[in-house]
């Protein structure tokens, strides 16, 4: 990740706020609790997780990635915005971290992955680890390339070849696991494509 990123971080909010559509809908509809938690699972940047922070200013942010790169800029523009003190980023594995040695948190009330999951080997371990760590009526909300289910085929395949170029896979069976996972950890799933299946959300719910 930091041979891929570590020239990409430079410019890489500059150019993916053209493509990975959904990140804001997602951020609009965090809602979380007065005082809650909220973990993002592939910060890159810090970039989702400052407009976070600045939309739910009552609650706690804290962000994972597994490049040291991007987590240098990360904190620099956390630094920028005057957020240091409610945003706390670390390095860790979305398939196997240990968020009370990171954080001092075990559950969050909240914890989203945007556009990640397309980008990490064992993305079933990442959805499934990420599950584990909600708190009691926590929530996992996803979004991520869809299967361009009702755009024109020559958009599809001109997309796919050139995500293909970043090591980007669009995941096929998503939904699937979603569901195999809610029901694995005693969950409530939903699935939404968006923008014409350019997009697909996610979310899993705790009871």
């Amino acid at each position: 990740m930091d041979a891929i990123y570590r020239t990409q971080r430079h410019f890489y909010d500059l150019t993916r706020k053209y493509y990975l559509l959904g990140r804001d809908r997602l951020i609009a509809g965090l809602a979380p609790p007065e005082g809650g938690t909220v973990l993002e699972v592939g910060c890159g940047t810090g970039r989702n997780l400052i407009e976070a922070a600045k939309r739910w200013p009552k609650a706690r942010f804290y962000g994972i990635d597994i490049s040291a790169a991007m987590l240098e800029t990360a904190r620099a523009k956390v630094a920028a915005a005057g957020l240091s003190e409610r945003i706390t980023l670390a390095q860790g594995d979305a398939t196997a971290f240990d968020a009370a040695a990171l954080f001092g948190v075990e559950r969050f009330d909240r914890i989203f992955q945007s556009y990640t999951l397309s980008m990490i080997p064992d993305w079933q371990g990442a959805i499934r680890e990420a599950a584990g760590k909600l708190a009691p009526d926590g929530r996992l909300d996803i979004v991520d390339f869809g299967q361009q289910e009702r755009l024109p085929g020559a958009f599809r395949r001109l997309l796919f070849a050139w995500l293909g170029q970043f090591d980007v896979t669009p995941r096929t069976n998503l939904a699937e696991v979603i569901d195999s996972t809610a029901s694995a950890q005693g969950l409530r799933a939903r699935f939404t494509p968006l923008y014409r299946g350019y997009a697909w959300s996610a979310r899993l719910t705790a009871a």
